[in-house]
């Protein structure tokens, strides 16, 4: 149930994200979610994409550094305390979450957090078992 994230590296100078933007909207992908780490000098732009195959030979070919990383959507109850009510189940399984940032998703009365964990089987599996929702890609990219 992993999803394929696109990570970016960008120099930290103006305009280097909108050229980002720029090629994937020319070559017809739509970006999902995103989130940037950013330090002096450089930033790592992280994506979630309708077509993470397009965007990440749009972006190399066009002489952008990109990785492609295993990530989970999970699916969290948008109420307080919703978001430790899944964190907790990784906590519990000894399960290290590298990062995580939010997602907004349509028509859903849930909140989407996209996490990047060290062992996304095993985390997969004590999600699934604790009846939390963890979103296939197909469903992830056609949001």
């Amino acid at each position: 149930m992993q999803v394929k994230q696109i990570s970016v590296f960008l120099e930290n100078k103006s305009g280097r994200l909108a050229d980002v933007t720029e090629i994937l909207g020319s070559e017809g992908v739509n970006i999902r979610a995103l989130s940037i780490a950013d330090t002096t000098d450089f930033g790592i732009l992280r994506l979630i994409v309708s077509d993470p195959a397009t965007a990440y030979k749009a972006l190399q070919e066009k002489g952008f550094v990109v990785s492609e990383t295993e990530v989970l959507a999970v699916e969290v109850p948008d109420t307080p305390g919703g978001l430790f009510s899944v964190l907790k189940l990784l906590r519990s399984a000894g399960i290290n979450i590298e990062y995580l940032y939010a997602f907004v998703q349509k028509a859903s009365s849930a909140a989407l957090v996209v996490m990047r964990v060290e062992d996304c089987d095993a985390a997969y599996e004590v999600l699934q078992a604790a009846g939390v929702n963890v979103l296939d890609e197909k469903t992830v990219y056609e949001l």
